[in-house]
């Protein structure tokens, strides 16, 4: 351990990841406490606030929870995981130009209905 033991907060501030959200990364396997206070409050090793700084920037280009965690576990082992970083980005801009793709011909669907839509004067019709 790098120092003293963290509470939550002491990691979820600097990190601007709240509160709630560090918890569920706990549940989820992506963080562990190293231990609990007398109280029963979750103790984190201050490398922690690292890990979640990184977590926020994947998370915020929609790495997958999975992905997240293999990025992670090989971070941890002491390997360079430029590779696993740059495999996880590429994926990803792969989902976003097949999504890019997805939207531009839904666009094109809609301007078409639109294109030839006959306005029915606000009258019912039989």
């Amino acid at each position: 351990m790098e120092g003293p033991a963290l509470r939550i907060g002491q990691v979820a501030l600097p990190t601007g990841v709240p509160v709630k959200t560090v918890r569920f990364y706990c549940d989820e396997g992506l963080i562990s406490a190293v231990a609990r206070s007398p109280g029963g409050y979750r103790l984190f090793d201050p490398a922690v606030v690292a890990e979640l700084a990184l977590i926020r920037v994947l998370r915020g280009i929609d790495v997958p929870l999975p992905e997240l965690k293999r990025i992670l576990k090989v971070r941890r082992a002491g390997y360079c995981n430029c590779g696993v970083l740059k495999n996880s980005i590429h994926t990803r801009i792969q989902s976003i130009d097949q999504r890019l793709a997805e939207l531009v011909v839904m666009k094109a669907e809609l301007a078409q209905l639109l294109s030839s839509w006959q306005e029915c004067g606000g009258r019912k019709t039989a």
